[in-house]
């Protein structure tokens, strides 16, 4: 079937008026932005546009609530940002629910996430809200440019720094500054670094993602039992 004949046959087996069938067909085209494929075969697009199309003919019937179910699985990376603005989209007029295990497409595009484990929901809050909620510290990313061990230890050296960690990539020296709640260290850090001499390239407060969220909340330690 094409796209076009596609999208009226789902809206007579929803019960549509023909009128509003059509009326319909144009929109969901639009929103999903396939007005290049309306006469297209849908077996001969790409698994990213029939993704577009399952979105579209899920929606012609204006339905208060979609439930998506791992969306952009196996899609190319471009089809990807377009199925993610397009959901989006979508979610301006309906209510969606996204199943996914993909967490970064959740902070993404949710407004609010809902952390389901063993079958019971153990979280329900906005992303930013949870990692407030679960980060018993605040964290700083800095990248600077200076001797490693000077650098960590003055950085450890700074009241109220909890831990100092590095993440070395080639020339770029990228250290996770935690500190206590509360505290905003980036212009003492910024001090720090232009006192000794060193270059300050990027600093940044960093909160939880929320695949550290996910973590904190469904892994629990093993009993004692359980480790021998």
């Amino acid at each position: 079937m094409t796209v076009q004949s596609y999208l009226g046959f789902m809206g007579t087996l929803r019960g549509m008026n023909p009128k509003r069938i059509k009326t319909r067909t144009d929109e969901v085209i639009d929103i999903c932005r396939l007005g290049d494929y309306r006469k297209s075969l849908i077996g001969k697009l790409s698994k990213g546009f029939r993704q577009r199309v399952g979105i579209a003919q899920a929606t012609i019937h204006e339905p208060q609530v979609l439930v998506l179910d791992e969306p952009t699985i196996g899609i190319d990376p471009i089809q990807v940002v377009e199925t993610r603005n397009l959901i989006k989209d979508v979610g301006r007029e309906h209510t969606i629910i996204l199943s996914t295990h993909i967490l970064p497409e959740v902070s993404m595009v949710c407004g609010r996430v809902l952390i389901i484990h063993e079958g019971q929901i153990i979280a329900e809050d906005s992303p930013r809200n949870l990692a407030d909620r679960l980060q018993g510290v605040e964290r700083v990313q800095a990248e600077i440019r200076g001797p490693e061990e000077q650098v960590t230890r003055a950085l450890n050296d700074i009241r109220g720094v909890v831990s100092v960690s590095l993440m070395a990539d080639g020339d770029r020296n990228v250290y996770t500054v935690e500190a206590k709640r509360g505290l905003d260290l980036r212009s003492t850090i910024s001090r720090m670094v232009v006192s000794n001499g060193w270059a300050l390239l990027t600093i940044q407060l960093v909160g939880m993602s929320l695949e550290e969220i996910f973590l904190q909340l469904t892994t629990s330690e093993e009993t004692p039992a359980e480790s021998r």
